[in-house]
């Protein structure tokens, strides 16, 4: 009985090369479809380089990209989570404009005139306020997410009219201003006829470069010590030369610039932060069971009232941050402030991969897409495209990404 089963054991162990290459492809093939929204990513930014004629990837037109689209990718990172547990949040625009006129109050020589500092962290805690006010009428009286958060829209709007008087308040301080249009770049060099090059940041891109590297090698050998599968060696090193270019051609754009923005360097520590909550906190792992299945997620004991709760603080607070890089980007706090706000966010995240019905969706995801949209935005504007038209193009993309993700679940068997 032995020897049969001898036999088999190697039949099934040896892989022909002809295997071994279409289960490369396979896996390759199958990365590609994960990651098809950083694919996209990239086609849209070859497509504009032509059509601009590579005006879109000159260094000061990346700095501007990121400055200009910064306030976005901060909604979009509260976003993705209030998508995620099952909930969208309408007013985030209103919120936006309401902390960026209290801030203006606050700030301003000719209103109260407090220090810079105590009027961001006065703000955040009003935004901590207002999200903690919609999160209780969503988590504790049960009213959906979509009808509270309407009502705040109008509600937030209102406000934000009745702080400034309907008027703009302009003129604030240069520390304040350094949120939404300041850079780090304090050690700078000759460089050629191009005038200089900032080494602190070539410094923070060599840092990523690093810790990219470093995190990837350590998933790679904590998966095949768990005999899990890996992706072929090629295939990986392929992927890190891609990445470490990106990352290189990135830092060194900003550093023929104007250095490193302070957008950013926020933005960046948010991703660091809300990364770690994402993948590693039982609270990340709370709002993707209550996305799932509310219900089930209730009986395994997760406190679902609570989560919605914070989740709404944690979406008004970087509402509120939002607000205070748009205002301290136009060194303006106007009733207009922050028109559109929530559709760009909530495009960014249904761009990344972010699921309807909730369950699905990552911050990396929505970074990419916030991402995508801002150089729709940029390149349609290079390009001298009018704004009816710039709007109907965002619009047809976020309907082929949310039909896309539909499409993937009909295949996988979903519903």
């Amino acid at each position: 009985m032995s020897e049969p089963t001898t036999r088999t054991t190697v039949a099934e162990t040896s892989s022909p090369p002809t295997n071994r290459i279409t289960s490369a492809l396979a896996h390759v093939v199958t990365d590609l479809g994960r990651n098809g929204i950083f694919v996209a990513l990239i086609a849209v930014v070859v497509l504009f380089s032509i059509t601009t004629s590579g005006v879109l990837l000159r260094p000061q037109n990346i700095s501007n990209l990121i400055v200009q689209n910064g306030y976005i990718l901060v909604l979009a990172i509260g976003m993705v989570f209030i998508i995620v547990a099952g909930h969208i949040d309408l007013s985030v625009g209103s919120v936006a404009a309401f902390i960026g006129a209290v801030s203006g109050v606050l700030v301003s020589p000719l209103y109260l005139g407090l220090p810079w500092w105590a009027a961001i962290v006065i703000s955040l805690l009003v935004g901590a306020v207002v999200g903690a006010w919609q999160g209780f009428w969503v988590a504790f009286v049960g009213i959906p997410a979509f009808i509270v958060t309407l009502a705040g829209m109008l509600i937030f709007r209102g406000l934000a009219l009745v702080t400034l008087g309907n008027q703009n308040i302009g003129s604030f301080p240069a520390e304040y201003r350094a949120l939404g249009n300041g850079f780090l770049s304090f050690l700078e060099v000759p460089y050629g006829a191009r005038g200089h090059i900032d080494l602190i940041t070539l410094m923070a891109g060599g840092l990523a470069i690093i810790g990219i590297v470093v995190q990837s090698l350590r998933t790679r050998r904590g998966r095949q010590s768990y005999a899990q599968e890996v992706e072929p060696l090629g295939w990986f090193l392929l992927k890190m030369a891609l990445a470490v270019f990106g990352i290189g051609a990135f830092a060194f754009a900003l550093a023929q610039a104007k250095g490193l923005p302070i957008t950013l360097i926020v933005l960046a520590a948010l991703v660091l932060i809300y990364g770690i909550i994402q993948n590693r906190s039982v609270f990340g792992r709370h709002v993707y069971a209550i996305g799932g299945n509310r219900h089930a997620a209730e009986l395994s004991g997760i406190k679902t009232r609570q989560v919605d709760f914070w989740l709404f603080v944690n979406m008004g607070t970087l509402a509120a941050l939002a607000g205070l890089i748009f205002t301290a980007r136009l060194n303006l706090a106007g009733p207009k402030a922050g028109d559109g706000f929530e559709l760009e966010a909530i495009s960014a995240a249904f761009i990344g991969g972010a699921a309807v019905q909730g369950g699905v969706g990552t911050i990396g995801g929505a970074i990419i897409g916030g991402l995508i949209i801002g150089v729709l935005n940029n390149g349609m504007s290079l390009m001298g495209i009018g704004i009816e038209w710039q709007q109907a193009v965002k619009g047809l993309v976020l309907l082929l990404a949310v039909a896309f993700d539909v499409f993937n679940k009909r295949r996988s068997g979903g519903r």
